[in-house]
């Protein structure tokens, strides 16, 4: 597997595009179009809030023949909670594309993301689908990647390229997510796109199984949305022997997946509202999977870790906390904790370690926590960020 300059246009038989329509009042691109030039298999993860945007709603409705041409997106508006004319303007975006992309409505994957509560500017939407139609290109994907962006600072795209059987395969992808980001799938909206031929079965499997472990180990502020979704759409055009059973040449495509999904869940923890630390929260030795899962959560969405961390202070007593309030069990007299490689607490008990060496670790743009239990073999981890004062301005002034 070869890691490749990319995105969501490297694989063959996608083009992309993103203009500006006028749904952001700062005048950046907010219509994104993600296309293959011939129908894709196409599978999805969706949020498991139980409040669903119509854009949402209509796209998890589409995807059940598990058959895709074309994504659309529109970012400034989550057209959530508008009642029928959501779902109404949901419908006019696929048809809209659909006619343009010369395939049916129902071949057409809707995303929206932004402000909840607020009606679709349609008049603007039909504009930027209709220009984004026609603009659309195999360069396009860092396009379409800005144009789904929110509150993001950096642009999220990874692309990986392997081989099935003497044929070359490529895997890209883009997402978007900053904040309102926590497990309960999906939480955030990526749109991944390969030539693999794989059957609907198994993409809609190593979707399932590989966003469990990436995108769903993200956490960064402990919410939830309600637009968010991750997309994947398989073309074929590698004209590899088509994947249909969970062999070596599964495996392959499965690992491609992970490393892309791995290399953007980091960057939406790494770009979190406000961040200036990636944080990897990491547990071993719990009992069960369970326990270890639960602690990771706990950790990482605790705004007093997160706070501390932000102020470059090895206040550890707070992770320890979180750990206790997870609802796992361990035995509290075991446990060992690390900032870095720096031990900071031992079976238990408070050490006396470095306070410089502690605050040198934190320094770091990346850091590591790692909670040993000594109770068992099961293990997880989670990635998230640090609070800063930023995440408060961000989010007091959303809407305007």
């Amino acid at each position: 597997m070869k890691y490749i300059d990319g995105g969501v246009t490297s694989p063959k038989g996608f083009k992309a595009t993103g203009v500006a329509c006028g749904l952001k009042k700062n005048g950046n691109k907010d219509l994104a179009i993600v296309c293959s030039d011939v129908p894709a298999a196409a599978a999805g993860v969706f949020t498991t809030n139980v409040v669903k945007g119509h854009s949402l709603q209509l796209t998890m409705e589409n995807i059940k023949k598990g058959v895709a041409k074309a994504v659309v997106i529109n970012s400034g508006n989550a057209n959530a909670c508008v009642g029928e004319q959501g779902l109404k303007d949901a419908r006019e975006m696929a048809s809209c594309a659909a006619a343009l992309l010369d395939c049916p409505a129902d071949s057409i994957l809707v995303g929206s993301t932004g402000v909840i509560g607020m009606p679709l500017n349609m008049e603007a939407v039909r504009s930027g689908i209709r220009a984004a139609a026609a603009s659309l290109s195999y360069e396009g994907g860092h396009s379409a990647e800005e144009a789904i962006m929110t509150t993001d600072l950096i642009p999220k795209e990874a692309a990986v390229e392997f081989e099935i059987q003497g044929k070359k395969v490529t895997l890209g992808g883009m997402a978007k997510g900053s904040g309102m980001i926590h497990p309960n799938m999906a939480t955030m909206i990526g749109v991944i796109s390969t030539d693999a031929k794989i059957s609907k079965e198994l993409l809609d499997k190593a979707l399932k199984e590989v966003t469990g472990f990436t995108f769903n180990r993200v956490s960064v502020d402990g919410d939830t949305s309600v637009c968010d979704k991750v997309l994947i759409l398989a073309n074929g055009m590698a004209e590899n022997p088509e994947i249909q059973s969970e062999g070596d040449d599964y495996k392959k495509f499965k690992d491609a997946l992970e490393y892309v999904c791995t290399h953007l869940a980091r960057l939406i923890a790494k770009d979190g509202e406000g961040a200036t630390k990636l944080v990897e929260i990491a547990v071993d030795g719990a009992a069960t999977k369970e326990d270890a899962y639960k602690i990771v959560c706990s950790v990482a969405k605790s705004p007093l870790v997160k706070t501390a961390i932000f102020g470059e202070d090895a206040n550890w007593g707070r992770i320890f906390t979180a750990a206790g309030y997870s609802g796992a069990s361990f035995n509290p007299d075991l446990v060992d904790i690390y900032i870095g490689d720096l031990k900071v607490c031992s079976s238990g008990i408070a050490l006396k370690f470095d306070e410089d060496k502690a605050k040198e670790i934190l320094k770091e743009k990346e850091v590591k926590i790692r909670i040993a239990l000594k109770d068992g073999t099961a293990s997880d981890r989670m990635w998230t960020c640090d609070f800063s004062y930023d995440y408060v301005k961000i989010n007091g002034s959303y809407r305007s």
